[in-house]
């Protein structure tokens, strides 16, 4: 079934373009029957509820997953972290450190943050990263998505803070195999799905 439909296909716009489909059929028979319109009303918010429906069961599979890489992963880059300790950032990389993670810090600005070694860019970091977490405006996101795939190996994941979305940067990821996360806080997700 996976091989039938071009790549960028989704399986769940596959499914809401056959239940439209199917919806048409149904209205047609039932105008043509003389149902009436609270027969239509009710087939239309039956499909309405149905596409919902998907769309909570992908969040749920989405959050899984999310919950599975947050367990497995050791090391992190934070791309923009600040010194400030009230920025979101820096509160973000206290927490991913006294959680057990190591972190990679990003900021070409500074030589040390919060005691670790401080990176001017991904690629100068000598360590293998499993997640890139992103604390840059949405309009820089694609440049750092650019330099995390030249990584070796590559990250399983690139993170978007809260507030951080930039479409063509996660299409760009998920062409390479990296997991993406978008506009999420990584600590509220670790806090809440790992009970910590």
């Amino acid at each position: 079934m996976d091989n039938m439909f071009p790549a960028k296909c989704s399986r769940k716009y596959i499914i809401a373009i056959l239940t439209f489909v199917h919806g048409v059929i149904i209205i047609s028979r039932l105008y043509e029957l003389n149902f009436g319109i609270i027969s239509l009303v009710t087939l239309f918010a039956s499909i309405y509820f149905g596409l919902k429906s998907m769309q909570t069961l992908d969040a749920i599979r989405h959050t899984s997953e999310i919950s599975r890489l947050l367990g497995e992963v050791t090391s992190i880059a934070i791309v923009g972290l600040s010194p400030k300790e009230n920025r979101p950032s820096n509160m973000v990389a206290r927490y991913l450190l006294d959680a057990g993670y190591t972190i990679y810090p990003v900021n070409p600005g500074q030589k040390e943050i919060l005691g670790e070694t401080c990176y001017a860019d991904l690629q100068s970091i000598p360590y293998p990263i499993d997640i890139v977490d992103i604390f840059r405006k949405s309009e820089y996101v694609l440049e750092v998505v650019e330099q995390l795939i030249e990584l070796a190996p590559l990250p399983r994941a690139v993170w978007m803070q809260q507030g951080v979305i930039n479409e063509t940067a996660a299409d760009l990821a998920r062409r390479k195999g990296i997991f993406v996360v978008m506009n999420r806080c990584i600590k509220v997700d670790h806090a809440t799905l790992l009970g910590r």
